[in-house]
């Protein structure tokens, strides 16, 4: 890496150029445009991400004032408000979609092999939820929720082991959560983990059609009958684990095999939980311990929200929201790509706080992180679990 870069640039040249102008070409993002590309538009709303702008005025005004750096953060001039405005309303959001999409399979090959999971499997364990983002329905009259409410949803699914995107999709904050498992592309052994807002026998039975397994959690109002229980060890939290079929007339013809009923006492919180897989060959507690690490995914979403600008929107129109999030959504994973490639040991939130200080800094990426001045961090959001409980 050369030393005389900039931080900035050394984290965009990640992004490879050639690619990007591969997807510009293919939406005709820099048509008749002389000056202020796709690409310069990318790198200001970047640099607002990677610095906790909080508007976009407050983004060009911050390069406004160090206009004398902007040639080598490959900006060149000062940019107007209402270009960068024009920009994210008119140019297609499917540019900086595609091109996170591009970024995710080139994390993905960075991290195979790569796991923290408690539970050691060949398999690919993903989890799928989603977010509601809440608009003024005044102001985002395309995002309509309730009556007097607007917001759009983030449905992603998550691979567990390295915690990188693997699918995302948006949609009106009123779509129900289950109805995105109809676009998911089931990959044979792989493990979904899901709330039991994605219960749907139908549904479910495609899974298990695809030689897939899901772990969720059972309704209140399941109607079952148990077929034979095993034996567990009440001492690890397991109270019972049984073989179950469907009784219910629609239900159990929507899914005719067998599944598992696994029940749960965390000891710490006292909650008692009750799962429901397909997969037979997992132990009971793995089955929990599998369940437990769907927080991944809420930290994703916790992450993504606290710790980039998706939360106050920088445009009005679907088009501008939607270029604002999947560029959120491309910084986040060329932090995840920067913490592979330069193998650095601190958290994707420690690294993204560094960065956003040391913008200007004139130093390799790796050196930058070997610094004594960062060693002692302390008091990270990502450590604060008040609203992270394990069994919630």
């Amino acid at each position: 890496m050369n030393c005389g870069k900039y931080i900035f640039s050394q984290i965009m040249e990640l992004a490879s150029y050639k690619q990007f102008m591969t997807l510009v070409n293919r939406h005709s993002g820099d048509y008749r445009i002389k000056d202020f590309s796709c690409w310069k538009q990318f790198l200001c709303m970047s640099f607002g991400q990677l610095t906790h702008r909080e508007s976009l005025s407050d983004t060009l005004m911050c390069l406004r004032a160090n206009a004398d750096k902007l040639y080598h953060l490959g900006i060149g001039e000062p940019v107007a408000n209402s270009t960068l405005t024009r920009a994210n309303e008119n140019r297609s959001f499917r540019i900086y979609e595609d091109l996170a999409m591009l970024l995710i399979k080139q994390a993905k090959s960075l991290y195979i092999g790569d796991s923290d999971l408690e539970v050691h499997l060949k398999n690919n364990v993903f989890a799928i939820d989603s977010t509601t983002i809440d608009l003024c329905l005044s102001t985002f009259y395309w995002a309509i929720f309730r009556s007097t409410k607007g917001g759009i949803k983030l449905h992603t699914q998550i691979d567990l082991k390295t915690s990188i995107p693997e699918f995302i999709f948006f949609s009106n904050a009123n779509l129900q959560d289950v109805n995105v498992l109809d676009l998911v592309t089931y990959e044979a052994n792989s493990i979904y983990v899901m709330d039991r807002g994605y219960v749907d026998y139908k549904r479910l039975y495609r899974i298990q059609l695809s030689d897939a397994f899901f772990v969720t959690r059972t309704k209140d109002n399941m109607d079952f009958r148990r077929l034979y229980s095993r034996t567990v060890d009440k001492k690890k939290g397991l109270l019972f684990d049984q073989t179950i079929r469907l009784n219910g007339f629609y239900s159990s013809r929507y899914y005719p095999d067998k599944m598992r009923r696994i029940k749960f006492k965390d000891d710490e919180t006292g909650k008692v939980l009750i799962f429901l897989t397909n997969n037979f060959h997992l132990k009971a507690l793995e089955v929990a311990q599998l369940y437990k690490h769907r927080w991944k995914i809420e930290l994703f979403f916790k992450w993504v929200k606290q710790h980039l600008k998706i939360k106050s929107f920088w445009g009005q129109s679907e088009n501008a929201v939607k270029t604002q999030v999947w560029i959120a959504i491309s910084v986040y994973v060329l932090v995840a790509i920067a913490k592979k490639k330069f193998m650095l040991k601190q958290s994707l939130y420690e690294i993204l706080q560094i960065i956003s200080i040391s913008i200007f800094e004139r130093i390799p990426i790796n050196q930058l992180f070997q610094e004594t001045r960062f060693v002692q961090l302390q008091d990270f959001k990502e450590s604060n679990h008040n609203q992270l409980k394990l069994w919630e």
